[in-house]
């Protein structure tokens, strides 16, 4: 284990300045795209961000009033009632709460709820609070992975049981046929999605023409459904049998999937072409489908079995399927390249160990691949299938993961509110009330889908906490010893200008994650070898809470003399270090190194739980197992390994 250079973000400031988020407060985004780039990027985010969101049609009404559902009778009170809910729900939800408040909440242009976590800065806040919303973000970030996993499955599984509406004698391929799909999609993930995005944003443009299409012609056979326009049946609804609309809002709660990856992948496409995609296509197109869907309900009680394929007719059949199961596929897509993106941002904030990342594209930089976290979810999702074999089952796994991070979002971005923007209290306290008495009475009404599917999302994020909190305080605690252990970096080099050491030709690179010490690799080097090289470069990557850091901010280069350098680099948690790179850069300033004599040393540290450390010792043997299963530093950091040196030493902590 590398364990210095793997401390990335847990190393001491220096005094200089550090790149910082800049505050963007409630107004609106005054330099986005407009005209004919507008439009573009609004078509793009069709299929990238709102893919998940899109496909909710396949199971949502059927969830509620189908057989494996909650069998609500599909009476004419009950369908306007569950369609206004519908309605309000989404502007509430998604118009409202998320389009225009949350994505005001941008860190650098990137959202998501490790960039909002970032956003807070909670290093500066007093110790309970810093302890609180830390553990918020984290258990935010983890229910999203649960969400990666279900949403493959459910919306691949919810397109191709149209083929057991089709015919009957179709219905035993259903299974076997989302599996293939499934997992040819996670195997093509390795080729990145350069070539295919592209077509992304037709497909979803088709699958929202079409659902708009359908919509329509359900509407023409009972347009009494748009009545559910006036809230006032939602409000009947509820109150005609509160108990009722209450557990029913784990059903509708599935019409907003997709809000949290909108906010997460505003950093792409930006505020006001997710806006315009949203009101111009993406709202229209889901209100006339749920409408229609509802209005075969009352022209068609049976269609209660699936009334979104209800409305296709018979000729259509074959032809929907396919651009049903291109549309989840789609969404599944936008949902593991997320996963991929969240998970580099969780390395680089210093909460997961290192892993391959590899990128996908030469253009897009947010284009990467991630072959340890895509077999896991390719594996979790295919058991998933497998395990509850039908959308109605799957349906009770997912609100719970989707209105968990949806709270989770509302309290962080109060804190945000509060704190970068300046709000007052009453105002923050009434607009997070706000969102709260409406994500937690979704959650809540979710609560009871646990025993039934609600388990996994939970159980997964409750792993994924674990490893991410023991990953961090094992990292610190490792640090800290190994900081007590070192020299300062003065005294270092006081000692160096007494013994006059050896010098040899070329350069010599040590990683090191505290800039202010004698690294431990740099002193047995000195201690066992006798010799330092005419050039010694100290060097500390450090993560920061912004997504880019600027070139012209990202190196800092100190002469400390004796031939010593102090070399600071600074990356954001969107961002993957590559150390030549870097060295390359410095010739611009006059600071040239030749790749072939230029050597890299790195500690390998083995970790033993012997040591005293307040830590309970089956965390440390989790600790220990994945720094043993963690990329190698010479391998993340794109070091030539012929060139690179590795001593090692114990730690008990």
């Amino acid at each position: 284990m590398a364990a210095e250079p793997a401390a990335v973000g847990t190393s001491a400031p220096l005094p200089a300045s550090r790149p910082t988020a800049p505050v963007h407060g409630p107004g609106s985004d005054p330099d986005g795209p407009r005209g004919k780039a507008l439009l573009g990027l609004a078509f793009a985010a069709l299929g990238v961000v709102y893919g998940d969101i899109g496909t909710s049609p396949l199971y949502a009404l059927k969830e509620a009033f189908g057989p494996e559902g909650y069998r609500l009778a599909p009476t004419t009170t009950n369908v306007l009632g569950v369609l206004s809910l519908v309605l309000w729900s989404m502007n509430f939800v998604v118009s409202f709460k998320y389009l225009v408040y949350v994505l005001r909440a941008d860190n650098q242009g990137e959202g998501g709820i490790l960039a909002l976590l970032a956003l807070t800065r909670p290093q500066e806040r007093k110790p309970g609070s810093r302890l609180a919303l830390v553990a918020l973000g984290l258990f935010g970030a983890a229910l999203l992975y649960g969400d990666g996993i279900i949403t493959p499955a459910i919306s691949v599984l919810g397109a191709v049981e149209g083929l057991a509406v089709a015919t009957l004698a179709l219905e035993r391929w259903v299974l076997p046929v989302t599996l293939a799909i499934l997992v040819g999609l996670f195997l093509v993930q390795r080729h990145g999605t350069a070539k295919v995005g592209a077509w992304f944003g037709r497909i979803t443009l088709v699958w929202f023409v079409s659902i708009a299409a359908l919509g329509v012609r359900g509407i023409a056979l009972e347009p009494e459904v748009l009545k559910a326009v006036n809230p006032w049946y939602a409000a009947a609804f509820i109150a005609q049998d509160p108990l009722r609309a209450f557990l029913l809002l784990g059903a509708v709660v599935l019409v907003l999937t997709g809000g949290e990856a909108l906010y997460a992948d505003m950093g792409h496409f930006g505020r006001r072409p997710i806006r315009l995609a949203w009101f111009a296509v993406v709202l229209p197109a889901l209100m006339l489908n749920y409408f229609g869907q509802g209005a075969i309900l009352l022209h068609d009680p049976a269609a209660a079995r699936n009334p979104f394929y209800s409305l296709v007719p018979g000729w259509g059949l074959y032809p929907m399927v396919a651009v049903a199961t291109g549309a989840a596929v789609v969404a599944s897509q936008a949902l593991i390249s997320g996963a991929f993106s969240l998970t580099r941002q969780a390395i680089q904030l210093g909460y997961l160990p290192r892993m391959t990342v590899r990128h996908t594209s030469v253009t897009e930089r947010g284009q990467i691949y991630m072959p340890q976290v895509n077999a896991a979810l390719g594996v979790a999702c295919v058991l998933l299938v497998l395990g509850f074999r039908s959308t109605a089952d799957l349906a009770g796994a997912y609100g719970v993961a989707v209105t968990g991070t949806m709270s989770i979002t509302a309290f962080l971005f109060a804190a945000v509110a509060r704190q970068n923007w300046g709000w007052g209290l009453p105002k923050v306290i009434t607009l997070t009330a706000l969102f709260l008495t409406v994500d937690l009475a979704f959650f809540a009404a979710n609560l009871v889908k646990i025993p039934n599917g609600g388990w996994f999302p939970l159980a997964v994020a409750a792993a994924l906490y674990v490893l991410m909190t023991t990953w961090k305080r094992g990292r610190t605690i490792v640090t800290e010893i190994m900081h007590d252990n070192s020299l300062p970096l003065g005294t270092f080099l006081e000692d160096v200008a007494r013994r006059l050491q050896p010098r040899v030709p070329g350069t010599a690179v040590f990683m090191t994650s505290d800039p202010t010490i004698a690294p431990a690799v740099l002193m047995h080097h000195v201690k066992h070898n006798k010799v330092l090289h005419e050039r010694v470069i100290l060097m500390s990557i450090q993560a920061v809470d912004v997504p880019y850091v600027p070139e012209e901010e990202r190196v800092e280069l100190a002469e400390l003399g004796y031939g010593f350098y102090r070399l600071v680099a600074r990356y954001g948690f969107m961002e993957t270090p590559k150390i030549p790179e870097l060295l390359k850069s410095l010739e611009a300033r006059g600071f040239a190194t030749k790749p072939m004599q230029t050597s890299f040393y790195l500690g390998r540290e083995t970790l033993l739980p012997t040591g005293s450390s307040r830590m309970a010792r089956w965390r440390k043997k989790l600790f220990i197992l994945m720094a043993r299963n963690a990329q190698s530093a010479s391998t993340y950091f794109n070091l030539t390994p012929n060139r690179v040196v590795e001593m090692g030493a114990q730690i008990q902590f």
